[in-house]
């Protein structure tokens, strides 16, 4: 019975889709907590259900790639990098992030998600002041709010996303027009995101 409950707490807490491998690897790790806890073991317990988080977080961070945008025509992309955190490093989350370049021109594409630290953040995105105090404007792109800033002097500029109260999406640009920056910005899968 607790085994069982171990398995539904953690798949829901997560949110996590694993491949069959990782699910093995998940449920053996869950098994050993379950039996170490039995005998008393709480280190023992800890440590496995703490492999099993990240190894589902891992999963979730391959899957969030997925979501990240496609080269623009004539671009290249860098492979995707994803970074799962445990809770004992800054509150744990998971990043994910991929960048692109054309000749001079780069653009950063980062998506963050499960971290404590974004609700501070969520909080802030939601005031119309915060934007104008960083000298950004508020736009929608995508169909999602967002805080714009680009300096058509420099070609600089960075997009800041708040997504579904749980993700933050940052699409940064150098030496690349607004046009650019905003095909990146609507190329990222937003839809799965909610």
């Amino acid at each position: 019975m607790l085994k069982r409950q171990l398995v539904t707490l953690f798949f829901c807490a997560l949110g996590a889709v694993c491949t069959p491998l990782q699910a093995d690897d998940v449920t053996d790790s869950i098994q050993e907590a379950s039996e170490a806890y039995a005998k008393g073991d709480t280190a023992k317990a800890l440590e496995s259900l703490n492999y099993a988080v990240q190894l589902m977080q891992q999963a979730k961070a391959q899957g969030l790639e997925a979501l990240l945008p496609a080269p623009l025509s004539g671009w290249t992309a860098e492979k995707a990098e994803s970074t799962a955190v445990g809770a004992a490093m800054f509150g744990g989350g998971i990043t994910v992030e991929r960048r692109y370049s054309k000749d001079n021109s780069s653009v950063h594409v980062q998506i963050v998600t499960d971290s404590p630290m974004l609700q501070g953040l969520m909080t802030l995105f939601s005031n119309p002041m915060f934007a104008s105090s960083s000298g950004g404007k508020l736009e929608k792109i995508a169909g999602q709010k967002v805080i714009s800033t680009y300096d058509a002097s420099t070609k600089t500029g960075d997009y800041q996303f708040a997504v579904a109260n749980k993700y933050m999406v940052t699409v940064k640009g150098d030496q690349v027009s607004a046009e650019e920056m905003q095909a990146y910005a609507e190329g990222i899968d937003f839809k799965k995101m909610q």
